[in-house]
């Protein structure tokens, strides 16, 4: 299968190397939504959209302080739709959306195809779409699925995956395309793995936001922390998966790449390693 990776909404707030790591301190930080398209054996599949062409046309609805904020780009030629079709292929052609979580800067973009399936955890449903339990007032963005998706549901069923459980394959009928739930940061927060010949790419969405989580010695910004911190509905869930991931990276780095929702190091290596493919000489 052919992976690419794409960014789907840059978002720029201001905190400098205490959101980046790096750079100056009251400089724009620049943070991304780092999404995938894969050619698979039964159509094109993005895992998570980022924001969608209504975002970009109509930010109000995205909420005036998560713009302020986050200060996104909110360029058009940035949306998954444009960037499929710049690859060739039309809106029709993505036949399945798999979605980390429902979060406005990663189910933005879902009303751009919709004759695509939309599987999403029934416990993120359940919460941002029927409000059962109630999610935090603003949390998501009602309106972002107003044109009633095809959804697909999975739950904590399934068989086992480098200790991980409840694993689902949905999609691609080889079994290289996987639903990891990750629950933390939303309740149904999941992550997506991607098999290639001998070796899996991990998207655990906002399982983690910084590179240097996963070390041996983790790291954080102090800013980017505080908005982590600040966007968990379980944080000590969080926290656990996340120490996972860590071992997962440390026991099993030669045949897991994992890479996270916003982090640009995570997306720019990452990049620069498809380009490479593409133009190294069979």
């Amino acid at each position: 299968m052919r992976i690419h990776h794409i960014n789907t909404g840059t978002m720029c707030p201001r905190g400098g190397r205490l959101v980046s790591g790096t750079g100056r301190l009251f400089a724009r930080a620049r943070l991304v939504c780092h999404c995938l398209l894969i050619e698979s054996d039964d159509g094109l599949v993005l895992v998570d959209t980022g924001l969608g062409t209504t975002d970009v046309a109509e930010p109000a609805r995205l909420g005036a302080r998560w713009v302020r904020q986050a200060a996104p780009r909110l360029d058009a030629s940035e949306t998954a739709l444009q960037q499929v079709k710049a690859l060739g292929f039309a809106a029709a052609d993505v036949r399945h959306i798999l979605l980390t979580h429902l979060d406005r800067d990663h189910a933005g973009g879902i009303g751009d195809f919709p004759n695509a399936k939309v599987h999403v955890h029934r416990n993120e449903h359940a919460m941002a779409v029927e409000g059962s339990p109630m999610p935090p007032r603003g949390r998501y963005v009602a309106g972002q699925w107003r044109h009633r998706p095809d959804w697909q549901f999975y739950g904590d069923d399934g068989e086992d995956w480098f200790g991980f459980r409840g694993v689902r394959a949905p999609v691609a009928r080889n079994g290289d395309i996987l639903i990891i739930p990750l629950p933390g940061h939303t309740p149904g927060h999941c992550g997506v793995a991607v098999r290639r010949g001998d070796h899996w790419l991990l998207h655990a969405g906002d399982a983690y936001f910084f590179h240097g989580q996963l070390e041996a010695r983790p790291r954080m910004p102090l800013l980017l922390g505080l908005f982590q911190r600040k966007g968990d509905l379980d944080r000590a869930t969080r926290i656990a998966n996340q120490e996972r991931l860590r071992r997962l990276k440390c026991d099993h780095g030669d045949q897991v790449t994992i890479v996270n929702s916003h982090d640009p190091v995570d997306y720019e290596t990452c990049r620069c390693g498809q380009q490479t493919a593409r133009f190294s000489p069979a």
